[in-house]
């Protein structure tokens, strides 16, 4: 009888012990966490058989973080160098399609996308190298394309870096904004 009460209290020991590791393992929510933009903007609220008729055109994943009082353009993006455009990993595009930047077909498929940025302009710079940890590992020579566009005010402050697609003319834009200022990458599909 004592050994099984033994058993019994180390075998509660134990469990008590595993709950309380695996509680401890999880990660605390990130301070940029990751979000993702589609182009059709509707497309995340279709219905799932609908979303098996119209599949997206583009769409961009990329952390969020935020302005925290801090110097965004000239302070943490430093004018002149090569962004992330975001936080964490490299901001990455998917063209479910082949569409055309700056005059240039750019066939459909996934690319990380960075940016130049310097007062009153930007230059957007789509990548063939996925999956990077900032910018650290940008190669030139891996860029498919990049094209130079002015930046503008934004109407309102914007706290966290947003990305998102807006329809336009025989196009749609990628629009990047944070803080007081926003450009537009202009994609033909």
């Amino acid at each position: 009888m004592v050994l099984i009460r033994g058993l019994l209290l180390l075998v509660t020991m134990f469990t008590v012990y595993a709950a309380a590791m695996g509680q401890s393992a999880i990660p605390a929510v990130d301070r940029s966490p990751l979000d993702v933009s589609y182009y059709p903007n509707a497309y995340p609220l279709l219905k799932i058989q609908d979303k098996a008729k119209e599949a997206p055109i583009a769409r961009v994943v990329y952390s969020r973080p935020a302005k925290e009082k801090r110097t965004i353009y000239g302070g943490i993006i430093e004018y002149g160098k090569v962004w992330r455009m975001g936080a964490n990993e490299a901001t990455e595009i998917e063209f479910y399609k082949d569409v055309t930047i700056n005059g240039k077909k750019v066939p459909k498929g996934r690319y990380t996308v960075y940016a130049i940025v310097e007062e009153g302009n930007w230059t957007f710079i789509i990548n063939t190298e996925t999956d990077c940890w900032g910018a650290f590992k940008y190669d030139a020579q891996k860029d498919v394309v990049r094209m130079q566009v002015p930046s503008v005010a934004t109407p309102e402050p914007v706290e966290l870096l947003s990305m998102y697609f807006e329809n336009a003319s025989q196009q749609i834009n990628f629009v990047v904004a944070w803080d007081n200022y926003m450009a537009r990458l202009p994609i033909k599909i």
